[in-house]
């Protein structure tokens, strides 16, 4: 996206409906394009240009003029297009094999639930676990349905790179300029809140083996001297602000970074912090596991059970009815847990939340990583667009979970745009990731390649370096913000019910109380789910059970992830763009 990006700033664009963008960047870059190309040549050639020379240029010109017109319109039609129900086929994940024994579980299918939450990774599983606690504290039995569209957690927490490393100095100073400094002390804390959530509930569940956690140093490494600079100056702001939360940042230069962290020589030096790291799919499968053992007649998870359809409340039927592939539900509360294909079932929501298709590997590690790999994840910096990132398994063969590379795909990234198919990935990043790491870490510290381990499950995976790729489903928020809350009629394109008390004849528990009958939402985490999605969907369960003040959520959730109307109007993909265009 950079390119668009650059052209859009470059001609004070922002701002500008994104139709009008792409016919008035068509026209100045087409002269830009010419007068550049003409002035190059002039330079370049000490003769005249002849009439040959002028119009092969200008055929030229026009020739990538058409390639980017057609791109851009391809682009608006993807990001106004609905992103559909998730692909029968993914790629397949090294998170989530073996599969876990609740992959496939289905439920019978209710006539009615109090709560249907869509979707089975982090914020649903967060949303049920904080829901069903609460409620049973209180004496209160309600009924909580999850749906999802193929096996559980089979979406972006199956498929992310492990990582618990929130970006803390490098948004700090633009969340204060955009935000104050209030705003922004509490988004950092609300990120490094998952350090210590992940931990509480992995011990509280009893999953901390299985899910891996652990506490791990992180590197940005930085292969431009450019852009170290600007990190070091981000990390000085960073620490004179929010001293205690910045304490553990230290800065490396060349020398020392190379040998302390076993970089490349062309390393020019790196910030490091602390981070996490866990196994995201075994943390999620095994709460939903524990969860259905512990609430076997109020927690109920249909698998490969998609939700095709939400109709409306009438005065005839007070609740909203979810069509499924197995049938329908009524139900008063309808929770969208869905991140990238969140607008498949929020058509307002088209443009909102953008899907966007990542690439992820697992490695081998050469045979002269260092052990203290292990303990550390990274992510390499070495252009403005763009980075990748990488943690190790602490057992197995040690993969490395590698990913990024979004820089490297073709037409600018536009491909991964508004992508919701993850049954494919990009060949081009793919190959990138497959060959990039000896290099970042310097062919002397990678040494020999590693092999498969003899008598494990190796023969299931790929022999060489990369032992398997896959991709997945980000959800771009329009405003790089998480949308979480009560969705308006407006922003969801259903009225709510009429009966603030609506509830079924078919309802199990009467007692329960909750706010306002309604949709509502937890996604569009940019990339950053992991730091984000559990006390988003923590949050989110507080609102539908009007405990927002007994849980004190004006104390740690940020008010500016809220859903409202005002906010829904303002986000826009040319917004998008002009956000990340700034440094």
């Amino acid at each position: 996206m950079s390119e668009l990006v650059r052209i859009i700033a470059a001609r004070g664009l922002a701002g500008v409906p994104f139709d009008k963008q792409m016919s008035i960047m068509y026209s100045k870059r087409e002269s830009l394009r010419l007068g550049s190309r003409r002035t190059e040549a002039a330079c370049a050639c000490p003769y005249h240009l002849t009439m040959g020379n002028i119009i092969s240029l200008v055929r030229q010109a026009l020739a990538e003029l058409l390639d980017s017109a057609r791109t851009f319109r391809t682009l608006k039609e993807r990001i106004d297009a609905e992103p559909g129900l998730p692909v029968e086929n993914p790629t397949r994940s090294l998170w989530m094999f073996p599969p876990s024994p609740i992959a496939t579980y289905c439920s019978e299918l209710p006539q009615y639930a109090d709560v249907v939450i869509i979707g089975s990774g982090i914020t649903g599983t967060s949303f049920a676990k904080t829901l069903l606690e609460r409620a049973n504290a209180e004496g209160k039995a309600p009924v909580l349905l999850m749906l999802e569209a193929r096996d559980a957690c089979s979406g972006a927490t199956g498929r992310n790179g492990g990582h618990i490393s929130p970006p803390l100095y490098h948004d700090y100073t633009l969340l204060r300029d955009d935000h104050g400094d209030a705003m922004a002390a509490k988004i950092i804390k609300f990120r490094l809140s998952h350090l210590d959530e992940f931990r509480r509930a992995a011990e509280e569940e009893g999953v901390m083996e299985e899910s891996q956690w652990r506490q791990v140093e992180s590197v940005d490494a930085f292969f431009d001297q450019e852009l170290f600079t600007k990190a070091k100056a981000k990390v000085q702001a960073y620490q004179q602000a929010l001293p205690f939360e910045a304490s553990h940042h230290q800065v490396y230069e060349s020398a020392d970074a190379t040998q302390k962290y076993k970089l490349a020589s062309d390393a020019v030096g790196c910030v490091v912090s602390g981070a996490g790291a866990m196994h995201p799919y075994k943390f999620v499968t095994g709460i939903l596991s524990n969860l259905l053992s512990r609430y076997p007649e109020n927690f109920l998870l249909c698998t490969n059970t998609p939700c095709t359809s939400i109709e409306a409340p009438s005065i005839s039927e007070p609740l909203y009815t979810v069509l499924t592939s197995k049938g329908a539900v009524k139900v008063p509360h309808v929770i969208h847990a869905t991140n990238g294909w969140s607008s498949h079932l929020l058509k307002p929501m088209r443009g909102k939340i953008i899907p966007f298709r990542g690439n992820m590997t697992a490695q081998r590690p050469g045979q002269s990583m260092p052990t203290e790999s292990l303990q550390r994840s990274f992510v390499f910096h070495e252009i403005p667009v763009g980075y990748d990132y990488l943690t190790q398994l602490p057992n197995g063969e040690n993969e490395l979970m590698f990913g990024g590379g979004f820089s490297q795909e073709g037409h600018e990234g536009y491909e991964a745009v508004a992508n919701s198919n993850d049954s494919t990935y990009s060949k081009r990043i793919c190959g990138h990731l497959g060959g990039i790491l000896p290099r970042y870490f310097g062919e002397d510290n990678w040494g020999r390649e590693g092999q498969p381990l003899e008598g494990g499950v190796s023969n299931e995976w790929a022999k060489g370096r990369v032992k398997a790729t896959w991709s997945g489903i980000l959800g771009i928020s329009a405003d790089l913000t998480p949308w979480v809350g009560r969705l308006a009629p407006v922003i969801s394109g259903r009225p709510a019910p009429l009966n603030a008390n609506a509830s079924s004849e078919n309802g199990a528990d009467k007692s329960f109380t909750s706010a306002a009958p309604g949709e509502w939402i937890a996604a569009g985490y940019s990339g950053e789910g992991m730091v984000h999605a559990w006390m988003c969907g923590k949050a989110l369960a507080e609102m539908v059970l009007g405990r927002e003040h007994q849980a004190n959520l004006a104390e740690w959730f940020p008010d500016i992830m809220r859903v409202s109307t005002q906010r829904w109007k303002k986000a826009r993909p040319e917004v998008l763009l002009e956000l990340i265009s700034r440094d």
